[in-house]
């Protein structure tokens, strides 16, 4: 579609920008879909910047139309404030706008490309229709199948995901998985997830065969649409995937012209492997991987080993121990240098066997070949995730945070914002976005989102280390240290945590705690991987300059994720004068 470099008349059409979309007629604004809500005056000034694409539009020219001669406001201070509201809808900034540029003592100018939407295009802009898969029940009355049943409930979603995406947004797994045990009932969880339609149902596993219960019920008046109940062999467990979503999809107008029939799905039922034994392996090993604790992943790895010495061609198992192997390295379980080796041997081995594994494509350049950074290839591999699964939000926390690599904030927060529209409740987005927002240097939004996760999070120790981290952006030293205690706590003294830790105690003037934390560093370096950033951090927080930059060094040796965003972290702003940190960047290949 073609995007316009001069004014356009698009006063009666519906116009789009970025992910954006705004019916000029009716004064809404969506984005992908769903309705931002926006005050008159801030989208009469979009309205007006978006018919003026590239233009200055003069603040004289926003009065006349905003507010005629005859009206008496306080001109300046509304159009301010009209312009605030704006730019937090569209999630943009005054000092690093992507959309609405402030031309000093003139007026704003609209920075993205603005495209006409299809002029047979009728009615107002609609989203798409929106469906959350429940936990399946289980009703085996065996408490250690619990596995099972929320295999059926992820292999469910992933297939209605595939029905229509483009019509069909369907909530990704970490967040349905949120109401497992919950007794909310329908209308209530319509609301807190701004769907449709729920999925709920039971699953049974004896004597080789499964059977599935199915409901499909509209949140708006709570009506069943659509009940039934399936039984198979166990060997056809992988094409029963694809039959219930196909039989809901069939009941969903958004969806129903994309219900593939029979046939179909015969030819296309997915069976990621011929042994069902190792299947039952990998399904487990996914279920104590989904807790993300250290026993967890080890007995998670345990169950993929074990698959895939039944079935040495199992992708998905291979997908898995990778992604293993990028959180041992990500949060300074182990070396990174060592899980990249691994890592990489399992990511490429599964893409070997299976080439549409769109997250495995999406991690892989997360393991450096040769020891060296090419963030090319990063953005590269994962673009090719995008290509096969644009919806997935795995694929875009992985885009995320390439882009958060290279300094393009602003396009990671989009990016995160697309991904959390499916997995709203998800706290490794959560996480994530408020860290974008914090390098981007969006301090009060990315406090309240940190704020946001602690609160529905307090047990995990990443919520409050993301709100300490956050606080370090406008300086807040006594709250970071806060939370950042509060985060080593719940952890357990992790050492990555340690090291943010230190940080704020040094800036906040607590030198000798921040030495205390410096020891306790040294200490259990002796007995275990301790990641080099978290020297550097402590002594950075200790103004010892030149023992940051030895430690940074060693922290780019060791791929030490933490170090991944030199470029952008705010509070290494003191040091960007000195040709050490410049030496630094070009190392890890983030300046030319």
């Amino acid at each position: 579609m073609p995007t316009t470099n001069a004014a356009t008349d698009a006063t009666r059409q519906n116009v789009g920008f970025d992910c954006f979309e705004a019916d000029l007629q009716s004064g809404l604004l969506f984005k992908r879909g769903l309705k931002i809500p926006l005050r008159e005056q801030s989208f009469q000034v979009l309205a007006c910047l978006l018919q003026h694409p590239a233009q200055v539009v003069s603040r004289e020219e926003l009065r006349r139309q905003l507010w005629p001669g005859d009206v008496f406001v306080d001109f300046e201070k509304s159009l301010n404030t009209a312009v605030a509201h704006l730019r937090q809808a569209l999630g943009d900034s005054a000092d690093r706008p992507r959309f609405i540029e402030t031309v000093p003592k003139r007026g704003y100018r609209f920075l993205a490309g603005v495209r006409v939407l299809p002029e047979n295009a009728t009615g107002p802009i609609t989203r798409r229709t929106r469906l959350a898969v429940l936990p399946f029940a289980n009703w085996s009355g065996d408490a250690a199948e619990e596995y099972f049943s929320d295999a059926m409930t992820d292999e469910i979603i992933t297939a209605l995901a595939a029905l229509a995406p483009e019509r069909l947004a369907v909530i990704a797994r970490t967040t349905a998985m949120r109401y497992k045990g919950t007794h909310k009932d329908v209308a209530r969880i319509g609301r807190e997830l701004n769907v449709d339609y729920v999925v709920e149902g039971g699953v049974r596993r004896a004597d080789h065969r499964v059977a599935i219960n199915v409901q499909l019920v509209r949140t708006s008046d709570q009506t069943h649409v659509f009940a039934r109940k399936y039984d198979a062999e166990m060997g056809d467990v992988f094409g029963l995937h694809d039959r219930v979503a196909r039989d809901i999809g069939t009941q969903i107008p958004a969806a129903a012209g994309n219900a593939p029939n029979d046939a179909t799905l015969r030819g296309r039922a997915r069976k990621p492997t011929e042994d069902l034994a190792a299947y039952n392996e990998y399904i487990q090993g996914r279920y104590f991987m989904s807790r993300w604790t250290p026993e967890g992943v080890a007995k998670a790895r345990r169950h993929f080993e074990v698959a895939l010495a039944r079935d040495p061609a199992f992708a998905l198992a291979y997908d898995a121990l990778a992604e293993l192997c990028w959180y041992l390295g990500f949060w300074g379980f182990a070396s990174p240098t060592e899980m990249d080796l691994i890592g990489r041997g399992y990511a490429l081995r599964a893409i070997e066997i299976d080439d549409t594994l769109a997250e495995t494509h999406a991690l892989l350049g997360y393991f450096p070949k040769a020891g060296y950074w090419d963030w090319e290839e990063v953005l590269q591999c994962v673009e090719r995730g995008r290509g096969l699964n644009p919806a997935s939000p795995v694929v875009g926390l992985r885009y995320a945070i390439a882009l958060l690599v290279v300094g393009r904030a602003g396009e990671a927060i989009t990016e995160l914002e697309r991904a959390l529209e499916s997995d709203p409740l998800s706290l490794e987005l959560r996480g994530w976005f408020a860290e974008a927002l914090y390098l981007g240097r969006q301090y009060d939004r990315a406090i309240e989102q940190a704020l946001l996760l602690a609160e529905s999070e307090p047990q995990h120790f990443l919520s409050h280390m993301v709100l300490g981290h956050v606080y370090l952006g406008p300086q807040r030293y006594e709250e970071s240290v806060a939370a950042l205690r509060k985060s080593a706590d719940v952890s357990g003294g992790f050492p990555l945590v340690l090291g943010w830790l230190g940080l704020a105690l040094g800036l906040g003037g607590h030198s000798e705690e921040a030495r205390t934390v410096l020891e306790r560093l040294r200490a259990i370096a002796k007995q275990s991987y301790v990641p080099p950033t978290s020297f550097a951090w402590t002594h950075l927080g200790l103004g010892e300059i030149d023992d940051a930059l030895i430690w940074l060094d060693r922290a780019a040796d060791a791929h030490d994720r933490m170090a991944n965003t030199l470029k952008t972290y705010p509070f290494l702003d003191p040091l960007r004068a000195d040709p050490r940190f410049h030496a630094l960047l070009r190392k890890m290949n983030l300046e030319s």
